[in-house]
């Protein structure tokens, strides 16, 4: 399989060393640099782009493959408000986009396992819930996306919470998360559930990249030569 990276950075050096290590070859390497060498004639050497850039610039890095007609798999965050107008895009093209805050497969499962608990302890008001992310300094968004995506999830199986916020807040509809950026640190988020008697806490810790750099691997095997939009539930199965 040919594969474009647009963006270069250390995430993308990581897909890349993973890439090469299945027998995929790199067509396109893109970072600010050579931004200008993005172009509909260069990607189409491409089966499939995987895009890990940021906030700014995703939504056009992702229009951009969707508009030429290449498979994407996008792993930038904080771009999500315009989900919906990206999502129709690919639609209408016929393309095909898969997305996820964190391609980690042991992260996937910890989405999993977290809706379960939400469900769980939503009719025990004695126990509240609240969140903690923490991150390299380097990342530039808060909180996470994988923090926001689990912060989502709580809302939809507890009825007790109505919005996440990033800052202490007295509101008991409140869920917080608290965020932190630390040197060095891949990444780790956690959900605790406390009360006056105990505590029940969830964590995921990342100890490296490789973990993010498999799954966008496995996701771009899994786009090629399908039509849609998909997220790493799909890509995995659950």
């Amino acid at each position: 399989m040919k594969i474009a990276l647009i963006g270069y950075g250390k995430m993308g050096k990581a897909i890349e060393a993973i890439a090469l290590s299945k027998g995929h070859e790199i067509v396109l390497k893109i970072d600010i640099q050579n931004n200008h060498e993005f172009t509909h004639q260069a990607l189409k050497l491409a089966d499939v782009a995987i895009e890990f850039t940021g906030p700014h610039s995703a939504f056009d890095n992702v229009k951009k493959c969707i508009d030429w007609g290449i498979p994407i798999v996008s792993g930038s965050t904080g771009w999500l408000d315009k989900w919906d107008e990206i999502k129709k895009l690919c639609d209408s093209n016929n393309g095909t986009l898969i997305y996820s805050s964190n391609y980690s497969i042991g992260v996937n499962l910890f989405f999993e396992l977290n809706k379960q608990l939400a469900k769980l302890m939503d009719p025990y008001h004695d126990y509240d819930v609240t969140m903690t992310e923490i991150h390299h300094t380097e990342k530039k968004d808060a909180p996470s996306g994988t923090a926001i995506s689990l912060a989502e999830q709580i809302l939809s199986n507890m009825g007790r919470k109505n919005k996440w916020v990033n800052a202490a807040s007295s509101s008991v509809s409140d869920l917080v998360i608290q965020s932190k950026r630390i040197d060095p640190a891949p990444g780790t988020h956690s959900v605790r559930y406390s009360s006056p008697i105990d505590d029940i806490e969830i964590i995921h810790t990342a100890h490296t990249r490789i973990g993010f750099a498999s799954g966008a691997v496995l996701a771009a095997e899994f786009a090629y030569q399908k039509k849609g939009t998909f997220t790493m539930k799909d890509v995995l199965g659950l």
